[in-house]
């Protein structure tokens, strides 16, 4: 999203001069090494590569112009020929259009093939106040060992100003790319009518990389043009490996930004105040706000119960976030205002998540209790970066309360969290908090293994062929129940029982069916989600002497976590989990175990245990598995040690089931 500055005032356009030059101007002769490139040591398997990217954002021109060059390496390469270059209209005035698209496709022998289609416009969101449309563009004759190019120019309304945001790593290798931006000379004040002509820039880039700033003479009485300007070589494309930290976190970029403050730590507090003093006036406790308080609260007698009871009335409202928001012509023609306070949200009994969390401050508040807004990142996005200068990058508001003395966390505007938690995606997140000191920046808590749990439970019935029918309960606490019932929300019975399904017999080995026959629980978010399902089909393999079980059917189909020998990034999981099975087989007549998997416990890290065992009682053998995990992010020196863990446990997850025929009775008797 564009952070727009308006002009102080309307004038022509002046260009200014640059001793910059830009690759963008003209096509760029490949080079016969270029030509007949096949592969590209550095980026060995890559679909393709970047040879040239440049990008120039001109201020006075209000435009923004592309160019790139790509290599295409192999066939799924090929799909780099198409483009959707997006287009943007608001009702507030501010748009951006895409114009000037050129192209051109490079064969390997030299052969030119120049774009001379026009793009069509396609519509990918519309709403009342906002329009996003594409021009779509696909580059012509397209074939292994091609060298494809494209420039186009964005621009935008004359009246507006706003700031680049140098994406430097993508997922293409990179080999050259040029970023300049020449801001606008004029003095730029925001809606509040501050001036913030001062330029300040956050940037992760590799060492060696940076910014160079450089100021032209003043000319005719303005200022001196400053040029921004970035040379970049040989950037890998983004990593992308399984669990791993959010990609906004780890890519290298440059976000530019318009402020008037010196210091991180002056911009959060002022502009925090501002942020602050916006909470308090949506969350002043009204009349309205505390009669449905108290009356919201009766027979209540300690501060947890009211509180309790306060998080109920809240999350029993319409969640929008998840349902559906009403436009302002809807709202207007049902007599309701535009939302500022409360007492808005108590009126029509819904609101977004942000809305429903202020609407839980100010209740709490109304109650006599101390509260707080926080507002954070999303930590499945991105992580919060105090040294980026912009409120742009916090996602969510959360609440703090003082409950008899001690402050805990709650996620109202998350629907389905139950009380005192909050939902992964903000637990361990950063952001800014009220307090009694003023606006601060803070972390989150986490939360213990013991909260989220999945427990897998299957009761099975063998025949002699190795079929087997029988139950199967899963149930979801914590974070994975949340997961489904906000699922829930968004679809109906069948789609949310077909989910289910899929998901189970996703685990399950080949073959096998499995039903949904009850889901218990599956609004009551303070209680644990349970599935019941009917469960079916072949689970073991037979021979003329065994049959050949999976010691845990959860875990058959399971695909090894951590498969390769090294890791780039750090290890990051979503959130800490206790995975608990039980599968139980009664044997069919005539069988008896021959062996089962063998009792066997790990730890390392003091913070991931996994045991598994086997017990056998008259006809029938019961297999136990564990795996506790109560930690989020580990280091890359710590991968060697969890990938021989993770190795362990999956290897002891495949132990079998073999059943051998039981020897025939005996028996005795006496002779005449």
């Amino acid at each position: 999203m564009f952070r727009i500055v308006r002009a102080a005032y309307l004038a022509a356009a002046l260009v200014v001069g640059s001793s910059v030059a830009h690759a963008a101007d003209q096509w760029i002769t490949p080079t016969p090494e270029e030509l007949k490139m096949m592969s590209f040591p550095q980026a060995p398997g890559a679909s393709a590569v970047i040879l040239n990217y440049d990008e120039l954002t001109e201020d006075a021109l209000h435009m923004h112009s592309v160019y790139v060059r790509i290599k295409v390496l192999s066939e799924e390469g090929r799909d780099r020929a198409n483009y959707e270059l997006v287009q943007y209209r608001g009702n507030d005035g501010w748009y951006w259009n895409i114009d000037d698209v050129q192209g051109r496709t490079i064969h390997p022998d030299g052969t030119i093939i120049p774009y001379t289609g026009k793009p069509y416009e396609k519509v990918m969101e519309k709403t009342k106040g906002n329009k996003y449309t594409a021009k779509v563009v696909t580059l012509p004759d397209v074939t292994v060992g091609s060298i494809i190019e494209l420039r186009y120019k964005r621009r935008w309304d004359d009246n507006y100003y706003t700031f680049p945001r140098w994406d430097v790593q993508g997922d293409l290798y990179m080999q050259k790319a040029h970023y300049v931006w020449k801001p606008s000379t004029k003095d730029l004040y925001f809606s509040d009518g501050k001036n913030n002509t001062r330029i300040s820039w956050t940037p992760i880039l590799p060492k060696g990389t940076e910014i160079k700033q450089t100021q032209l003479p003043a000319v005719n009485g303005n200022n001196g043009q400053i040029i921004f300007e970035l040379n970049a070589k040989d950037i890998p494309a983004v990593v992308e490996e399984d669990y791993m930290p959010p990609m906004k976190s780890n890519s290298y970029r440059v976000m530019f930004y318009y402020l008037s403050y010196r210091t991180a730590d002056e911009f959060w507090q002022s502009e925090g105040k501002k942020w602050s003093k916006d909470i308090d006036k949506f969350a002043e406790p009204s009349s309205a706000v505390r009669t449905f308080t108290t009356e919201s609260t009766g027979g209540a007698t300690t501060q947890e119960d009211k509180l309790k009871k306060i998080y109920a009335a809240v999350m029993a409202m319409d969640n929008t976030d998840f349902t559906r928001a009403r436009s302002a012509s809807e709202d207007k023609a049902n007599g309701l205002k535009t939302v500022k306070t409360a007492d808005d949200i108590l009126t029509r009994k819904r609101g977004s998540g942000d809305d429903l969390t202020k609407l839980f401050l100010a209740m709490a508040r109304a109650a006599g209790m101390k509260a707080y807004g926080m507002a954070v990142v999303r930590r499945d996005d991105r992580v919060f970066l105090p040294g980026w200068l912009d409120l742009v990058q916090l996602d969510d508001l959360i609440a703090i309360v003082v409950v008899d003395g001690k402050e805990q966390f709650f996620d109202p505007g998350m629907k389905y969290v139950p009380y005192g938690h909050l939902d992964w995606k903000h637990t361990y997140a950063g952001g800014i908090r009220q307090s009694d000191q003023g606006v601060k920046v803070a972390e989150l808590p986490g939360e213990s293994y013991k909260y989220s749990q999945v427990q897998r439970v299957a009761d099975l019935k063998l025949d002699e062929t190795g079929k087997a029918t029988g139950v199967g309960v899963v149930t979801f606490m914590g974070a994975p129940a949340v997961r489904w019932r906000q699922r829930a929300s968004r679809t109906d019975e069948t789609e949310l029982n077909r989910d289910l399904k899929d998901a189970v017999e996703a685990m399950l080995p080949n073959g096998m069916e499995a039903e949904v026959t009850k889901i218990e629980q599956l609004y009551d978010y303070e209680k644990p989600l349970r599935v019941t399902l009917k469960v079916s089909g072949p689970v073991g393999a037979t021979t003329s002497k065994r049959m050949i079980l999976p010691g845990d059917i959860y875990e058959s189909r399971a695909k090894a976590a951590f498969p390769h020998d090294k890791r780039e990034l750090p290890i990051y999981f979503n959130y800490e989990v206790w995975e608990r099975d039980a599968v139980r087989y009664v044997l069919p007549a005539g069988m008896k175990v021959e062996s089962a998997p063998a009792t066997a416990q790990d730890k390392i890290l003091d913070s991931m245990l996994y045991d598994i065992s086997s017990q056998q009682v008259t006809n029938t053998i019961t297999v136990r598995r564990n795996l506790a995990r109560n930690g989020l992010i580990y280091p890359v020196t710590d991968y060697p040690t969890i990938r021989t863990f993770y190795n362990k446990l999956q290897a002891k997850d495949q132990e079998n089931v073999v059943l051998q025929p039981a020897p025939a009775a005996t028996t005795t008797g006496a002779s005449n």
